[in-house]
């Protein structure tokens, strides 16, 4: 009976002990969890209030002045200065062709033969009968000066001779008409002309342009007529060529505005000494419509969200230098600068780059030196360091002209 006993206390002894073994392995992770996941909470706390405490690294800029041009943007398709597609004037085989795609030709240049027999034979054939009207018209004259041939029959020889001179003419132009010149110098396309087809009139032969220069025309809504004239300077970009500009003036307005579209005309002329621009070729043409002199800052100190832009802006706060958003109201962007017409002054030194890692309030420390010129790393004076290493504060320093 006791020995019974001593096994059940025994038994129960050791399921006690596997229970508070259970539940001190339980236990210990989730205090050590805890212990762990509070130390990095503090010091996750503490690094995001040093975060914000830690000024961040920038680059400043100072505010400026700057010369913009406001511009009247339009689309126009280019063509050569002078361009031609050639065809002949009569059905005939080809004989010679006398260019080849892409070639320069010279003005007058023979670039196609046609079969010219017919036409040969029809020329000399006009030409005896001109030798033969001159031998007439000089006997009879001579006849006429000694006396023995009336005046009337000289006039009759005289205008058979005429005549014949007529008839040499027209041989000589039918025979040309077989022979396709270049009206103008410039340079051939391609063509797929060869000897022995058959050319109809009016059929395409080959084309030709002058491509020294290119004409661009383009429409100019009339409420934007008081600024353009004859003669006036504008410049066109290419898509195909990034970054590419070309400047040429205003050649010919049309004398009608077009009553649908409320627009004129417009031709300019650009130089094409490099043969870069090709006709067919989209341009943007810009027109000056006058220039102003405006704030500016770099476009990457110029954060928009929405509807509002803004920028950062170097303040003074005790000893250090904090970062303050301003909403600013911007215009016109130009050569990577950004108009801004209001929210900050001329002199303010602002936030150039490193937008994302900048908060309204921030301290900051400028790191390197801003240029002058908004955009620009220089050497300007907002950007110079004090002999102690603090910076200067913000609009101390002169804005450039």
């Amino acid at each position: 009976m006791f020995r019974r006993h001593f096994f059940l206390a025994g038994a129960l002894l050791v399921f006690v002990l596997m229970i508070v073994a259970g539940a001190m392995k339980l236990l210990a992770p989730a205090k050590g969890a805890g212990g762990a996941g509070g130390a990095p909470a503090a010091s996750a706390g503490g690094a995001g209030r040093s975060g914000r405490g830690m000024p961040s690294q920038v680059t400043l800029v100072a505010v400026q002045p700057h010369v913009f041009t406001d511009t009247l943007d339009v689309l126009g398709v280019a063509k050569g200065r002078q361009s031609v597609t050639l065809s002949a004037a009569t059905t005939q085989l080809v004989s010679k062709v006398r260019f080849s795609p892409g070639q320069a030709v010279a003005r007058g240049q023979v670039l196609v033969e046609l079969k010219s027999t017919e036409q040969d034979a029809g020329l000399a054939q006009a030409q005896a009968r001109l030798i033969q009207a001159e031998r007439e018209y000089q006997r009879w004259q001579t006849l006429a000066d000694k006396g023995f041939a009336s005046r009337a029959a000289v006039d009759q020889y005289d205008a058979n001779r005429l005549s014949a001179r007529a008839d040499v003419a027209a041989a000589q132009a039918r025979q040309g008409d077989r022979l396709i010149r270049a009206p103008f110098a410039g340079v051939v396309g391609l063509s797929d002309i060869a000897p022995g087809a058959v050319i109809n009139p009016g059929a395409a032969i080959v084309t030709l342009d002058d491509l020294s220069g290119i004409r661009v025309d383009f429409q100019i809504p009339d409420r934007f007529l008081s600024s353009v004239r004859q003669g006036q300077g504008v410049t066109a970009t290419v898509d195909s060529y990034p970054g590419l500009e070309v400047h040429g003036v205003i050649a010919r307005l049309d004398t009608r505005i077009d009553e649908r579209t409320r627009a004129l005309t417009a031709r300019a002329e650009f130089p094409n000494p490099s043969g870069v621009l090709k006709p067919g070729m989209m341009l943007h043409v810009g027109i000056s419509k006058g220039t102003r002199t405006g704030l500016a800052a770099p476009e990457t100190a110029v954060s928009v969200q929405g509807d509002n832009a803004f920028v950062f802006v170097a303040l003074k706060v005790g000893r250090k230098m904090v970062a303050d958003q301003r909403v600013v109201v911007t215009g016109v962007r130009q050569e990577g600068l950004v108009e801004i017409r209001e929210g900050v002054a001329a002199g303010d030194m602002i936030v150039a780059d490193g937008l994302n890692k900048v908060q309204p309030g921030q301290p900051i420390r400028p790191v390197g030196k801003a240029g002058g010129r908004p955009g620009a790393a220089g050497t300007g004076p907002e950007a110079q360091t004090r002999t102690d290493g603090a910076p200067r504060p913000p609009g101390t320093g002169r804005p450039a002209p």
